[in-house]
């Protein structure tokens, strides 16, 4: 195989400006279907329904992860830094660029919908019968393997890890700018030049020189600054909790052998759980969405609802809880239960930090720590220096929010016990 483009590909970029693609198998990956199934499936899953901007794509995010890993990796061989193992470059690149390729429509959601990690059918799709499998195995049979085992952070090498999964890692850096770009805020906002001048091959991991403890400390600021004001929105949390109800009346009915007006392949196999990698390839969020359009039609009340609610963003409202309402939650699906509601669809209890998404917690783990190198050549872990860090890690602002239907429970709102009441009002 060739160990360069005849002629550099680029592709335009809002975040990075360009993205520069040099290697044969990068471009071949690139234009597998695989890859460009990842153009249907939004980053930000629900988002959307909350910041109308959200609508980019796990596409491009991963050739952001790219690019950035490319830059990082080509500031390494640049300075001539002996710790970076040059032989591992295309490994590195291919699993940045792939590391995203087993999330399933609306990301998150239908993970926790289904009890299933993105991780692992990126793996098997890494590893089995389909085109990008047979591209890496071209490169050298064992490669599906390496790329795998990086995604799983089992490779032998951490410093290859780091670059795409670590505390700052590549993968963060750029779904930060980008979903900041498009949801129209400035919190994700980082200085990523200045960190990348600043990240050091040390042995066997990155670590950040200590003169860039600013702009990583910036950058850690930004992150919690996003999950709490993005990622966590209680207006997205609502339209999760929707969509994972329509994911759990839908496996319900499949249970009871309900006769659906309208089911499609590969749901059938996607809601008994005997789902392969070629028909997990199909699921897309316009599938998904075509069907959410026509199970409003169809004749079990839940379902129909629920999807109509998600299309026509018909969302539950919320309120706030503190720990002594909790204590009351039991009496209000009695309550409901007895107004003639369904407490399993009608009410839910969330707390934000369930989410995929984990602020920065220094701990005695090394992979989850931020080093840096100071000018002795000694290591010093973030938080022992930064005032900063210090005081977000670890740090829980959650707070539990009670989620329903306003306009049924207004309907009911006189027939509640006087004391209930309040929470809806």
């Amino acid at each position: 195989m060739e160990h360069r483009l005849t002629e550099e590909k680029v592709f335009k970029d809002p975040v990075h400006n360009y993205i520069h693609v040099q290697e044969p198998i990068i471009w071949q990956l690139i234009n597998t279907p695989e890859f460009q199934r990842l153009r249907r499936i939004r980053q930000l899953g629900t988002s959307y329904l909350t910041f109308h901007g959200a609508e980019h794509s796990r596409f491009s995010h991963s050739l952001g992860v790219y690019e950035i890993t490319r830059k990082i990796i080509s500031q390494f061989e640049r300075s001539h830094y002996s710790d970076w193992p040059k032989e591992e470059k295309l490994l590195t690149l291919c699993a940045a660029l792939l590391h995203d390729l087993g999330h399933g429509p609306f990301s998150h959601s239908i993970e926790e919908a289904f009890d299933m990690h993105h991780e692992d059918w990126t793996c098997r799709i890494i590893q089995g019968d389909t085109e990008v499998g047979a591209i890496l195995r071209r490169y050298a049979p064992d490669f599906p393997t390496k790329v795998a085992s990086v995604i799983q952070k089992t490779y032998d090498k951490p410093i290859v890890v780091n670059l795409v999964t670590s505390p700052l890692d590549a993968d963060r850096m750029d779904y930060l700018l980008r979903d900041a770009y498009f949801t129209g805020v400035n919190y994700g906002t980082i200085d990523l030049d200045r960190i990348l001048r600043m990240l050091r091959p040390y042995h066997g991991r990155i670590v950040v020189k200590e003169s860039g403890m600013h702009a990583v400390e910036d950058y850690l600021m930004s992150r919690y600054q996003m999950y709490w004001q993005i990622y966590f929105h209680p207006v997205t949390r609502s339209s999760e909790i929707i969509l994972r109800q329509i994911f759990k009346r839908a496996k319900e009915l499949v249970k009871q052998q309900f006769s659906f007006r309208f089911m499609v392949e590969p749901l059938p196999q996607l809601f008994d759980g005997e789902i392969s990698v070629a028909e997990y390839l199909q699921l897309d969020e316009a599938l998904i969405q075509t069907a959410f359009m026509q199970w409003r039609k169809e004749d079990d009340a839940v379902l129909s609802e629920l999807c109509e609610r998600f299309m026509d963003r018909k969302l539950y409202k919320y309120v706030e809880l503190e720990q002594i309402d909790l204590d009351n939650i039991e009496e209000i699906r009695e309550a409901f239960v007895h107004v003639g509601l369904n407490p399993e669809y009608d009410l839910e209890i969330d707390f934000p930090t369930d989410n995929p998404y984990d602020v920065f917690r220094p701990d005695q783990s090394t992979d989850k720590q931020i080093l840096l190198l100071d000018r002795q050549d000694k290591l010093i872990e973030l938080s022992e220096v930064s005032d900063i860090v210090r005081s977000i890690s670890g740090l829980h602002l959650g707070k539990h929010h009670l989620y329903y239907p306003q306009n049924k429970v207004d309907a009911i709102l006189h027939e509640l016990p006087s004391h209930i009441r309040p929470y809806f009002l």
